[in-house]
Formats: structure tokens, sequence, C-alpha cells
């Protein structure tokens, strides 16, 4: 190696001060890599410390007396010294009495005694040793760092020391130290001795716990790694592959006395524990027999999040945004959010989900965050650019078992938090019984969000006083720590000690405190007797600024025409047929598509893709953010919207013609997701629930694939504004239909959204309400359709913004429609005045003539179009009406009322592609029912139960589709069962 052999082959004769200069002249300001200034004028072949990892070593000694000869030891100075005045390598080394400082002249005594002296080999290789030891100690400190409260579990699960950390005194008694260093150093993994313990040795650039020293006695050394890395603070962040971050970090822990506080600080502390502690004591006296899952065993969560919100609002961030899980949240609410405590008495069974520069802090449970794989899938978002929140702190708090569930039956990795390092976020382990340790840590953490904008981890390793719930016993399954916890004293009254033992505090100053706390709580709890109505304005956080009225009503009740002008129509239509940037290159194969939609837009017609585009780019004008995500979607997983157009020449050029519509436009934004439904769904949600001025879609690949996000459908989307008190107007875009390629990727499952819809099927509203429809909206959980023309999907899209509230919007989106040639719609059906069709009633021969009309057909979706094809094939236009829902729920009463009045003499059926025990029907039925007052039954039409969504046999496919349409068809198939 160059740099290597340059520094140590025999130098030419230069002083000191000359090389300095001269290598500073000719190296780069920042590199610490030797540049190529020396001539040679000895072989170095021979020298065996050339070589490995002891090249680096002599090159950092070398570079280090460069600088400053005094900051290496007195033996690297003379070693140098020698070498620069022409004595060999391997031999340059001598005690310093024969040579002066300084002088030239003794160079020759010097090589007269040469194998007199001690060899540099073991020299080299004890300061190799050394930074071998450091490196350890910061790889694997945090494996014998003292973490649990209990003083019962290792919290990596592993009682052992690594075999390269030759100490942690709180762990090993002297007699085991003693024989450990005797195992570790003579011949054995260091080749260091006990008598080197007193030996000064240079430290390298990579540590801080110098201080202001460059050099340190061994013993001295390994003291200040164990305070860095084997207290109360275990630093897991080697693993990252940044050098400047890895610094950073390094600089944060093993600075010496680093970690200060002010009696100020130390005093706030304190009193925020007060107030967490106090909390939970009151309400376990209030409502002891109530589960509230409290806090006890980690009440320094409390003063954690006061402290990472007070660092990081110094640090310029305005907003937080707190996921929270069941633990601890009425303490937080209290004590962080500082929700009124009467609000919190007085709704004591209410659960809150709380999800300028916005930070996002979440909480986690340890089992929780080892065993969902929702965290895995978030961690992997963290970086992505249309998906990143610049860094999330995330504070677990780990009380060491998951329910019953002991840790060591629970993960297999040594921490709950191993998932963190697939993103290269530091963790910071912390025993939560040391208060100070755990603020200094939740400081690093902001301090490390705002420097780098990345996630971090906070590990709480606590306890929990109580079981599960406050109901629960514990001592079934958790004995012995159990046993431990109940002599465990609170860390209140242990911080508080302290304090007094340090005169930070006296005792009837912290009496005072407390008692100061206990009346805040008794008073609030006297007002919150008064308290009889809940008000939606407590529970919201950030209440959507000027949407809703003071009492938090919707401004209106009624919806403009969602139509447009033909000039916006074509205007858009125009640009989604084109290539706006010069000198762009696009794919043959999209010139013909971009060549069809621009024919489409002459015929004044559009398809299912354009009919989107038009929806998305008339609402960037009116200043609607629009976000779409999911895997694929920038082109479509039937490669149909090509939203992205990518340049076949120039890599990573693309171009998003839909951010060309217009001078002052509202952004589109359009991103291909990680293959993850649950996390990317659950982003959505929340991005979503930041606006009501914004439509967020997330389009899942195939229908079904949303089954792996049900968790979020289920406890989120759908009871969102009755459970969590919160509208959200996120879409979700779900492809379906039976196409005769197997069960997978089929079915949305329909049945499932609708089963979860909270309207009534035996109660028929008052049809003669002002703004029905508008009202039904308000009142259902969520809104479900299945549009049957482009038009009509256009409109709805467009009408999920112009509602004056927010509710989930289900579309079961086509596949095969997306091309079909009779899946279009006119310009005409989305000009001013139209609206979004709830149903498209019959507008054939059929309906000139109902009183012929055999049969009334009720369908969705694409199944119209094979119902329409085969009436005209058997020539029944006349006798069968065909009338579409289109909005499956809340249920079109009001409409199909009508339709069946207009057809008296028909009887109804309702005809579906799904297997009889999915899709609309079990839905349908009730509804329909009930709408005629049950005056008729209603037949149906469509496949047999089955337990797949569809036959893998194509066909079978077809055997099956023609026995549903001769059943839709064949006027007398239900006389036997009348």
């Amino acid at each position: 190696m160059f740099h290597l052999r340059t520094c140590a082959a025999k130098l030419r004769p230069l002083t000191a001060s000359q090389t300095v200069k001269t290598f500073s002249q000719n190296r780069p300001a920042a590199a610490r890599t030797f540049q190529q200034i020396r001539c040679y004028s000895a072989p170095v072949a021979a020298e065996p410390f050339l070589s490995g990892t002891s090249s680096n070593y002599v090159e950092e000694m070398y570079c280090a007396w460069l600088e400053n000869p005094k900051s290496v030891h007195k033996s690297w100075d003379i070693f140098f010294r020698n070498t620069n005045a022409g004595a060999p390598p391997g031999t340059a080394y001598q005690s310093p009495l024969p040579l002066s400082r300084g002088s030239l002249a003794a160079v020759a005594h010097a090589q007269s005694l040469v194998e007199a002296q001690p060899n540099v080999d073991k020299l080299v290789e004890d300061h190799l040793a050394v930074q071998s030891l450091i490196r350890a100690y910061q790889i694997r400190g945090h494996h014998v760092a003292q973490l649990d409260p209990l003083g019962i579990l290792d919290a990596d699960l592993d009682s052992s020391v690594p075999a390269d950390i030759i100490s942690s005194t709180d762990k090993l008694d002297l007699a085991v130290f003693k024989e450990r260093l005797r195992m570790l150093t003579v011949g054995g993994f260091y080749g260091l001795d006990e008598s080197d313990l007193d030996k000064v040795f240079h430290l390298p650039t990579t540590t801080f716990i110098g201080g202001q020293e460059s050099a340190l006695p061994l013993r001295e050394i390994i003291r200040r790694l164990e305070m860095a890395y084997c207290q109360h603070i275990g630093v897991e962040f080697m693993f990252i592959n940044d050098l400047e971050q890895c610094q950073w970090i390094r600089q944060k822990f093993e600075t010496p006395g680093i970690m200060q506080f002010t009696n100020e600080e130390k005093r706030t502390l304190l009193a925020r524990l007060v107030r967490s502690t106090r909390f939970e004591e009151f309400l376990q006296r209030k409502w002891s027999s109530e589960k509230r899952f409290g806090l006890e065993g980690c009440e320094v969560l409390i003063p954690a999040l006061k402290t990472i919100i007070d660092k990081s609002s110094e640090n310029g961030v305005d907003y937080v945004i707190m996921g929270m899980p069941h633990r601890g949240r009425l303490n937080v609410l209290a004590n962080v959010i500082r929700k009124e405590l009467e609000q919190i008495f007085c709704q004591f069974d209410s659960k809150l989900e709380a999800a300028d520069e916005v930070m996002s802090i979440l909480l986690h449970g340890d089992a929780a965050f080892a065993g969902q794989g929702i965290v895995y899938e978030t961690f992997h978002l963290s970086d992505l650019p249309s998906y990143t929140t610049h860094g999330t702190v995330h504070v677990v708090v780990n009380n060491q078992i998951g329910f019953t569930t002991d840790p060591r039956m629970a993960r297999s990795s040594p921490y709950p938090t191993d998932v963190a390092r697939v993103v290269n976020a530091p963790i910071f382990h912390v025993n939560s019984d040391d208060p100070e340790a755990v603020m200094y840590v939740c400081k690093v953490a902001a301090e490390w969000r705002s420097t780098f904008h990345k996630d971090v981890v906070v590990d709480l390793v606590c306890y929990r006083r109580n079981g599960h719930n406050e109901m629960d016993e514990p001592m079934f399954t958790q004995p012995l720590m159990y046993k431990q916890i109940r002599k465990q004293k609170p860390v209140l009254q242990k911080y508080a000690e302290l304090l007094v033992s340090q005169g930070v505090v006296n005792q009837p100053e912290y009496e005072e405190e407390i008692s100061k706390y206990d009346k805040i709580c008794e008073e609030a709890f006297a007002r919150s007797k008064d308290e009889k109505i809940l008000h939606i304005k407590h529970w919201l956080d950030s209440p959507w600024p000027g949407f809703f009225t003071l009492d938090g009503q919707p401004r209106s009740m009624s919806c403009p025409s969602t139509g447009l002008t033909e000039d916006i129509l074509t205007h858009i239509g125009n640009v989604a047929s084109s290539v706006p940037v010069e000198n762009f290159t696009i794919h043959g194969g999209l010139s013909r598509i971009l060549k069809t939609r621009g024919e489409m837009v002459k015929n004044r017609t559009v398809d299912w893709a354009l009919a989107e585009y038009m929806a998305f780019g008339s609402l960037l004008k009116e200043g609607i953010h629009i976000r779409l995500s999911g895997q694929d979607v920038e082109r479509g997983t039937f490669s149909h919207r090509h939203h992205v157009l990518h340049d076949q020449n120039v890599d990573k050029r693309t171009c998003i013609p839909m951010n060309h519509l217009w001078p002052n436009q509202a952004p589109y934004t359009v991103c291909n997701s990680s293959l993850s439904e649950y996390g990317v769904l659950g982003f959505e949600l929340g991005f979503a629930m930041a606006s009501p001025n914004a439509l967020v879609l997330w389009e899942a690949q195939f229908g079904d694939f949303h089954n792996t996000a049900q968790c979020i459908i289920d406890q989120f989307i759908c009871p969102g504004q009755a459970k969590w008190v919160r509208q959200n107007g996120i879409v979700l875009l779900l492809p379906h239909g039976m196409e005769g390629m197997g069960p997978e990727h089929s079915s949305a499952r329909p049945e499932r959204f609708l089963q979860m819809c909270n309207d009534d099927p035996d109660v028929l509203p008052d049809l003669k309400e002002a703004n029905f429809d508008i009202n039904q909206l308000y009142d259902c959980n969520w809104v479900v359709v299945n549009c049957s023309t482009p038009g009509n999907f256009f409109h709805v899209l467009r009408r999920q913004i112009l509602l004056p509230f927010r509710k989930p919007l289900i579309i079961f989106t086509p596949k095969s429609l997306l091309r079909h040639p009779e899946a279009r719609s006119s310009f005409d059906e989305m000009l001013p005045g139209t609206h979004f069709q709830r149903v498209i009633p019959e507008d054939g021969p059929a309906a000139q003539n109902p009183e012929n009309v055999k049969r009334l057909l009720f369908c969705t979706g694409k199944v119209y179009y094979d119902l329409t094809r085969e009436r005209k094939a058997r020539d029944m236009v006349g006798q069968v009406a065909i009338t579409r829902i289109e909005q499956l729920s809340p249920f079109p009463f009001d409409l199909l009322l009508k339709e069946v009045q207009k057809y008296p003499n028909a009887e109804l059926a309702w005809c579906q592609e799904e297997h009889k025990n999915q899709g609309y029907y079990d839905y349908v039925k009730p509804r329909l029912r009930t709408t005629i007052s049950r005056a008729k039954p209603v037949w149906y039409a469509g496949r047999d139960p089955a337990a797949a969504p569809a036959t893998g046999n194509k066909k079978t496919h077809l055997t099956e589709l023609q026995r549903l349409l001769d059943t839709a068809f064949d006027l007398d198939v239900f006389k036997n069962f009348s």
C-alpha cells in the first residue's frame, strides 16, 4: 500500500517542522489519507508490521505526529524521529536517552544499538489491541449495560458478556474480572498484559472519551468506555454506514461529563414525575375497578415525551403528531397534551388516536414493536420520497412482557427494537429508573431527528407494576418478576431521595409539589360531575379550520353540480394526450395510447382513464391537492393510466403531464408505493386526516390486496367518525371483476364492506326529507360505489371533495371495462348541471312501455354489459328492464322505489356475477324488500355459493356465466318457487 510504505520506508531526512509543512501543502483539507510525497531509499517488503490492520494504525499515528509531535506517545515520537533520520523502520525505536531531542548526530549510534532495542511489532500490536477494545465497547457495550430496573432480565435476553468486552464491574465481581482479564490478555484475544493497564495509549480519532486529552492509560480508557456504554444507557449505532452520523453519536455519549443537568432542570424533571405518578394514583383511588391501562412502572414516559417535544420545539418544530397505544394514554392526554382533566374524568372510557414543521412521535409496546409487521412496513417507508416524515421519534415502552408472554417466547432477536436496524436508525436503550439518563437520551433523540431528519428509537426499559390491566393477576404467569416488582421502590421516590441528598430540593418542597398536583386533580374531579355533554371539539386535537361550524356541523347540506364546462374538459383531454415537455422521447406503444386519447377528445368521449384524468385535473385547477398512491399506480396495474411518462433515452427523466395543466394549480402527487398494503394504507389514512382540502386515494393492485390492510379498514376507516370522532375523506380504489382468471385477484370482497355499513336494512327512511341524498351521506360511516360508466366515476371523484363533509369512499373499479368499447361516456354526461347518478335507470325500449316489462333486473358494475348483450341476443329488450345501482351504500331507497313503481307487472331479481354468499346480494335483498314494503319477492340470478371467490378453470367460469344469464332471462325460472 503506497501510503503505508511511504510512511514506513526510510524517509528523506527532514526536520519535524519541514515535514508538517510539506504534508499540509500536499493533502486535501478533509482527507486523512497520506499522499505520495516521499522518495524511497530502502526496501520495505521485509518489514513484518507493514501489512493488514497494522498499516492503518501506523498511518494514523504518523499523521497525528506530523500535525503535533506531542500528541502521540513518547515511543512513537522517538520512532518517527529515528525513521525520519534514516533508521530502518523495523529498528527505529529506542529509549529516549541515547537520542537527544532534535539531534540527528546520534543516528549512527542508534543504528549500532538496534539489536538491543524492543521490537516495534509489540508496540504496534498493543496500540491496535486498544483500538479494537474501544471499537468492541462501541459495538457491543450495550449488551452489558444495566438496563433492567428490576435487575432480573437482561434486555438483550443474554446473560453472557461478549468475549471482546474486558469487563463490566457491575456484572462481574472482582475475582471474575481478574480471571477474565488474565484469560483475555496474556496470549489471549488482545495480547495485552495486566501490567499494560497503566501504560498510556494514543486515542484514535473514532473516539471522544479523551475529551481534551489525546492519550490515556489503558485503565482509564476502560473506565471511560464503561461509563459511556455500560451503565444505564445502551447505545446501538455501529451498524450505521455513515461516518458523520457515527461520529455524532460517539461525541454525544463518549465525551466526559457531557450528561450534566442544572438544578433547575432536575427540579422540572421531578415536577413532571410527580404529575405522572400522582395522576395514576388518583385514577386508582377514584376508579379502582376500571381498566385504564395505567403507566405504573414507566412513569418516566411523561417527562420523556415532554423532553422530546421541548427539544424539538427549540429546533423549530411547530406541531407534533403522536401515535398512541393503549397503555398510558390517559396520562399522556393529561400531562403531555394537557387535555382538561375534567374532560378525561367525565369521559373515562373513551379512547384517543392522535395521529410550519410537523414532527411525528410514535409510541409502541415492546411486544408489538417486535411482533407487528406494520412496524417493519412503516420503517421501510421512512426514507421513500413520497412517504417520508423526515424522521420519526419512536418511543418503546418496554415493560418486558406482552400481556402474559415472556420476551423469550415473543421474539427471536436480542431486542424488540432490532427491526429499526434495517433503516440505520440509532437505538438508545435506557433504564427507566434513571430519569436523568432517560432525559438525556430523549434530548439526543430529538437532536438526531433535527440534525439528520431520520428515524430514531428510544427504548425505555421498564416494568409493569400491575397486570396487563388493573383487574389482571400477573402472578399467575410471572411470579418471580412480580415478587420483585412488589418490592420495587417507585421511580419518583428514588429520584426525590436522590435530589434531596444532593440538596437540589428539600423534603417540604417535594411534599408541597405533590399536594399542589393532588389539589388540581381533586378540583377537576369535582368540576367533572357537572359535565353532561360530550363535545366533539374536546376530542379534536387540530380541528380543520373553517370546515365546520362552531358546533362541529357542516356549513351546508347540499352539493353543487360536479359537471365541468366543455372548454375545461377539452383542455384537460388535450394535455392528457400530449407530452408537455420538449425533447422528451416516449415509448412507441405509449404514443399510440396518447393518440387514441386525442381522438376520444375530438369525439367528445372519455374512457375510464380519461375520466379519472379529467376529475383529477379539474380539482387541481380548484386548488385541491391530489395524492394517488399504491403499487404501480403511476402506470396503472392494467397499463391504462400512464400518469408518469419516462424518457426512453435518459435514465430517471420523467414527466407528469397532470402538473402542467394550469398556471397556479395545486400539486398532483402520484407515487408507486412499496409492496405494502397495511403500512401504506395507514400512511394515506393519516395524510387524508391532516386536511379536508386534499383528495387522497389508495389503489390496490388488485381488489383483494386490501385483505392485508384489513386492520386499517376495520379499526380506522370503517368506524373512523363513530370511534375516533374524526372525519376522513380517503378513497379506496379496488379493482374487481370475475374475468375467468382464477380465484386470486378476482374479488375485492364487496360483501365485507357492505356488511360493515351502519344503515338499518329493515327501516325505510323518510324519503321526503329535504336533501335526502346528502343527509344519507352524512349519516353513513362510508360510501360504497360500483360505477358502470366512466362519466359516473368522474362525478363520484369530484363529489368526494365538493361535499360539505368528509366520508371514506370505497370504489370497486373495473378491469375489462377499462378498454370495453361500450364503457364510454360522452362529454354531455359531464357538463355543468350534471351529477353523480346513484341509480342509472333503464332507458331503452322497456322504459317506453313499462307495463309490458315482465322482469326488472337490478345489478351493479360490469355484469350490466353481459346482461345487455344477452338481452339483445335473446330479443328481450322490451320484456326485461335493467337498472344499475351505482351507489350501494347508503342505499338509494328513494330512486329504487320509483323504479319498482314504474314497472308494476314485473317480477324483481337481483343479478350478480359473484357467488351467492359473496358480492352484494345479502346486502341488497333486505333493503329492496324494505323499499317495496315486502310486497314482492326479490329473486337471485347468479353463481351458487362457494368458498373461493372464483373458479380456477376457464371453461367452468364460462359455464357459470351462461347459467346466470339463463337464470336472468328465463321468465319461467322462478315460478316453481312462488
